[in-house]
């Protein structure tokens, strides 16, 4: 939800589609059949304001600096948008890097500059391994045979029914302290 009334949904498609194949009937159509749920709940329909094809790609820079040039969110690491951690990355990372310029402009000290992208990379691999597991369960590729999807349903019923991966789930989505 991006706010109590509008909400940003992905519909997975192929990524050689091209975005005028998707009319608002056809998106609102695919949005219902994916959506529902077998109970009264319903899908309220309103205007489509954005519509792109995103690419479900990962990406990191390793290590997050070259020289005195410091890189944060996308600039350093991309992940696919499933597992909605590409802003909180990036406003992690320059919480960090303020920090770290801070000690560097107040104190003359170099210390977190130093450990910026070790200390950003352990929270960026985390991310990003959340992001790839939320795909792997919640999308198909051309590549799945039945034995894949039987996998990713073990996992989503798993991630649902259990204490344990529900509080795992959580931790991860939410997101960890400076990991």
């Amino acid at each position: 939800m991006r706010s109590p009334t509008l909400c940003r949904l992905y519909l997975q498609c192929r990524p050689d589609e091209r975005i005028e194949q998707w009319s608002d009937d056809h998106i609102w159509s695919e949005l219902h059949i994916r959506l529902a749920t077998g109970d009264d709940w319903r899908l309220t329909e309103g205007p489509i304001l954005e519509r792109g094809i995103t690419a479900m790609r990962s990406f990191v820079v390793e290590p997050m600096q070259y020289g005195r040039l410091f890189l944060a969110g996308d600039a350093a690491h991309v992940v696919p948008p499933t597992g909605a951690k590409g802003m909180n990355l990036a406003i992690a990372d320059v919480r960090v890097l303020a920090d770290a310029l801070v000690a560097w402009y107040r104190a003359g000290r170099t210390d977190l500059l130093e450990a910026y992208s070790v200390t950003c990379l352990r929270r960026v691999w985390r991310a990003e391994h959340f992001s790839w597991w939320m795909t792997s369960m919640l999308h198909r590729f051309d590549d799945d045979d039945g034995f894949q999807q039987r996998l990713q349903l073990s996992q989503l019923r798993y991630t649902c029914t259990s204490t344990a991966a529900a509080t795992s789930f959580a931790e991860n989505y939410v997101g960890l302290e400076r990991v």
